[in-house]
């Protein structure tokens, strides 16, 4: 997975440490743990410029 360029993996300065702010219910998380999500159907590019894009 590419947690890392998602929309939804921040950083927390409360708990010093980058996160997912996806809430995934108890079997869906239970499928990520035991690793058989292929990819995660929340994904997003988190793409800083694609607004810019848009406008022009």
């Amino acid at each position: 997975m590419q947690c890392e360029s998602c929309v939804y993996y921040v950083y927390d300065e409360e708990l010093d440490c980058y996160s997912c702010l996806v809430e995934l219910d108890e079997d869906e998380y239970g499928r990520f743990l035991r690793g058989e999500c292929r990819s995660c159907p929340y994904y997003r590019l988190d793409d800083e410029y694609g607004v810019v894009r848009h406008q022009m």
